[in-house]
């Protein structure tokens, strides 16, 4: 394996130009799911009943950053951050997802993003983090072709009300997340199943993240585009021609599926691949394929871990189980996520080498560990070494000529992990959801060092 060196570094590295920042999204932050006219999300929904959500949290209050925006933007400033991405909740804006807008919604971010100028702050807004309205998703949510409609109004209505002091965008938040999770598999939000909602979801979010980019172009001056895609280096169990091909199928779908469309290559092809088939005769808008394309300025990369696979015949359409890291014996974070900062090498170089991307952004970057808070402090010197090694893995690829201009750790305070609720802590801050009470980690202070 690549052996990345583990010696201290500092911001100074990565140039004066390189920027720094931390990411959080509205549905784990927010709260005040149902205060100053919110619709009500999908994932609103989705925790209702408790039973599909670890702990059967609930979205309520979550960080009640709603209320606490000006404190945690302190933070941001505080940790020595000059970017502070956050998302903008459909449902907020538009409680129906389209008709009348929430004037109390649209303020709400002008308020978010005031503050974030007045501190020194470059805001950097995702338009859409997961959280769909529940009314769009009562229509079919990402299975209606109408989704592009409804969401084009959506960032038409952003880019109209921020445009002038927003230069920082992001379309789609990990739209291979989403869509696998939420219309194949039913483990997030709204909790469908099967190809024939994740056949239809694909190719609206594909051409969702093209359009939304046109229409930001169009309406924001001087504006910097971007979208993210969450993304692992594959790597075969065995070099069995069987677990070869099973890799390469994973890949196709966890790296390839999204970013390639938006390239301008259409989507992957793989004759060996059925699948990719079903694809193309399911979307009856195949031919239009060159609306998936869209210059972006930059592509945000979300990195966590690595993903090895090995050939499963009994599991349909892609043939392949992961081996897990823990039975592999390699080393964890609290999620079960192996830890492999070469990976994170390996991933950004082969982003870079697609050609066309411009330059690369790490809009996500972080890992969650078992924090216990003592006599006021964590020491969670685990993360501090999980930020340490991939730092240095990014150093490397940067130095290489990977054109990375920034990156954003995630994130800054404990927040709701989705399905998994409350329990997974990737926080540079301590939150007590009882109290709100917020506790710097010693990796907080460890990033503030790194940035002096």
């Amino acid at each position: 394996m690549l052996s990345i060196p583990h010696d201290i570094i500092t911001a100074k590295d990565f140039g004066k130009n390189f920027k720094w920042g931390v990411a959080i999204a509205a549905a784990q932050n927010e709260g005040a799911t149902d205060v100053d006219g919110k619709g009500k999300s999908i994932w609103d929904s989705f925790t209702k009943n408790g039973s599909k959500i670890k702990g059967a949290a609930k979205l309520t209050t979550a960080c009640d950053f709603y209320h606490r925006y000006k404190d945690d933007l302190l933070l941001v400033k505080a940790l020595g951050f000059s970017l502070f991405r956050f998302s903008i909740s459909w449902a907020r804006i538009l409680p129906d997802g389209t008709g009348k807008i929430n004037k109390e919604g649209i303020n709400f971010y002008h308020r978010v993003i005031d503050e974030c100028l007045k501190l020194g702050l470059i805001p950097y807004v995702t338009l859409y983090h997961w959280d769909l309205p529940q009314e769009l998703e009562n229509k079919g949510g990402w299975t209606n072709y109408f989704i592009n409609k409804w969401f084009s109004r959506f960032v038409t209505i952003c880019a109209e009300a921020y445009g002038s002091k927003v230069k920082h965008w992001i379309i789609l938040n990990e739209p291979f997340g989403f869509t696998t999770l939420g219309y194949m598999l039913g483990k997030h939000a709204p909790g469908k199943k099967g190809l024939g909602n994740f056949l239809p979801a694909i190719h609206h979010a594909a051409l969702a993240q093209a359009e939304g980019g046109r229409i930001i172009r169009r309406l924001v001056e001087q504006a910097h585009i971007g979208t993210t895609f969450s993304c692992s280096q594959v790597i075969p169990y065995s070099d069995k021609k069987e677990d070869l091909a099973a890799a390469n199928r994973i890949d196709i779908l966890m790296n390839r599926l999204f970013i390639e469309p938006a390239l301008g290559k259409g989507y992957p092809v793989d004759d060996s691949f059925k699948f990719l088939e079903k694809l193309q005769l399911h979307n009856k808008t195949w031919k239009y394929t060159e609306r998936l394309h869209f210059d972006f300025d930059f592509i945000g990369l979300q990195y966590y871990f690595p993903v090895v696979v090995k050939h499963n015949s009994y599991i349909p359409i892609i043939q392949a189980t992961e081996v897990k890291a823990t039975v592999r014996k390699m080393p964890v974070t609290a999620m079960g996520w192996e830890i492999n900062a070469d990976s994170f090498y390996r991933t950004i170089k082969k982003i870079w080498l697609y050609g066309g991307v411009k330059e690369i952004l790490i809009t996500e970057n972080g890992a969650a560990f078992k924090d216990e808070l003592k006599n006021g402090i964590i020491d969670d010197r685990a993360r501090i070494n999980y930020f340490n090694q991939h730092l240095q893995a990014m150093l490397k690829a940067k130095k290489e000529g990977v054109n990375i201009k920034g990156y954003f750790a995630w994130t800054l305070m404990d927040n709701f992990e989705w399905s998994e609720g409350y329990h997974p802590r990737f926080g540079l801050v301590h939150v007590d959801l009882k109290t709100q009470l917020r506790t710097i980690k010693n990796s907080g202070y460890w990033w503030r060092d790194f940035l002096q």
